[in-house]
């Protein structure tokens, strides 16, 4: 998992089928400092996301399927939360 902030999204008028009606995010990685990393993921949502906010991404194939509900499906990212705020519990 990691966070990340949603910069856009995506458009495809063709998926595969277990990709049909669902909204598909770009995300850009957040560092320890909340800035963007220019790393980026699609990540499809399920938590009617938007531009601007910070999302909890799960990146990792098996778990984004279980959340969807697909087996089997092709499915690596799916964001799984909207943050509202993050508290780090160290001094660095």
């Amino acid at each position: 998992m990691y966070l990340g902030r949603v910069i856009g999204s995506v458009v495809a008028t063709i998926k595969i089928s277990h990709l049909a009606g669902r909204r598909l995010l770009m995300v850009d990685r957040l560092d320890i400092d909340g800035e963007v990393t220019g790393a980026y993921d699609i990540a499809v949502d399920v938590v009617q996301a938007g531009p601007g906010d910070t999302v909890l991404v799960l990146d990792e194939g098996n778990g984004a399927r279980q959340i969807l509900g697909l087996d089997p499906g092709a499915v690596r990212a799916v964001i799984v939360g909207i943050v509202d705020e993050v508290a780090l519990a160290v001094d660095r």
